[in-house]
């Protein structure tokens, strides 16, 4: 029988793409991930994997079986959230991942009305970027994520998450002070294509969909600075080195000009997401609606 500890290594490395990746997502060493996975190919009686120098390829028998581990622990841990039924669940611990505007919206808010509610819930934050947490979610360091849409292999129809719309916000164009421009009630994004651009580094999410939308304008911004942090890249701005497209929540105070996009403007979609399985579990179940709760009105 195969064992599935082995197929979370070998889940893990699908996600992470190297050896190392995957054994610092397990709290292993490299040399214990390749010791499951190469058991895991004598369980199966085939090779999983191709090696090219440092790096590994899963074998079509490796694809396969990968879909089969999302299945296989999935279901392992809906036992896990059925038998958590049986307790209370009004004690413990819950982990949530999200991007700090995201906190200010909708997890610090939930947990003041725990506070009150489940006195016995203990909610642990950390701050990660959309693109970061999924991860986090899918390799177990955290039981709730606050992600949002964007182009990659977590896509919105990946079995292994059961996602949760929590609000949408547009982005608009954060310019500096005496611009020529902020005279303007709002402005169309390829009146900025010569200005230099501040935006967040290369991986994060929403770099890519303003790169995207000043693309279907029709130009490449020219990015000059680089922050994940939003409210570094408005001081950026302020400090009159280039423009920047920011989620409306995300601005924050801002001595300089704040505009909307003209036209339909880029969009952020965020959603809270949990583990295919988890859903249900009692302490999940009591924060997930707690952070559900705190759904900005449209």
């Amino acid at each position: 029988m195969i064992d599935p500890r082995r197929l979370q290594v070998l889940r893990s490395l699908a996600d992470h793409g190297t050896v190392r990746a995957a054994a610092e997502a397990l709290y292993l060493t490299p040399s214990a991930v390749s010791q499951q996975l190469n058991a895991l190919e004598s369980e199966v009686g085939q090779p999983l994997l191709t090696r090219h120098g440092r790096r590994v390829r899963l074998t079509a028998a490796g694809e396969l079986l990968v879909e089969h581990a999302k299945a296989v622990l999935a279901e392992l841990e809906r036992a896990e959230a059925n038998l958590a039924a049986c307790a209370s669940g009004t004690v413990g611990k819950v982990e949530i991942a999200s991007f700090a505007s995201a906190i200010t919206q909708v997890v610090a808010p939930a947990i003041v009305e725990l506070r009150s509610r489940a006195p016995g819930v203990s909610v642990l934050v950390r701050d990660a970027e959309a693109h970061k947490s999924l991860l986090m979610l899918l390799a177990g360091e955290i039981d709730v994520a606050i992600s949002m849409e964007y182009t990659s292999t977590l896509q919105a129809d990946d079995r292994r998450l059961t996602r949760y719309p929590l609000y949408a916000e547009p982005f608009d164009v954060v310019l500096p002070p005496r611009h020529p421009l902020e005279s303007m009630p709002s402005v169309a994004v390829e009146d900025l294509r010569d200005e230099e651009w501040i935006a967040p580094l290369p991986g994060n999410p929403c770099r890519a969909v303003a790169q995207v939308f000043c693309e279907n304008a029709g130009f490449v911004p020219r990015i000059t600075h680089t922050s994940d942090d939003f409210h570094a890249v408005v001081a950026l701005v302020a400090a009159g080195t280039g423009v920047a497209l920011v989620p409306r929540t995300a601005i924050g105070d801002h001595p300089g000009t704040v505009r909307p996009v003209a036209g339909r403007p880029p969009t952020r979609r965020v959603f809270a997401a949990v583990q295919s399985g988890r859903e249900e579990h009692p302490l999940v179940r009591t924060v997930l609606d707690a952070v559900l709760e705190q759904k900005p009105e449209d």
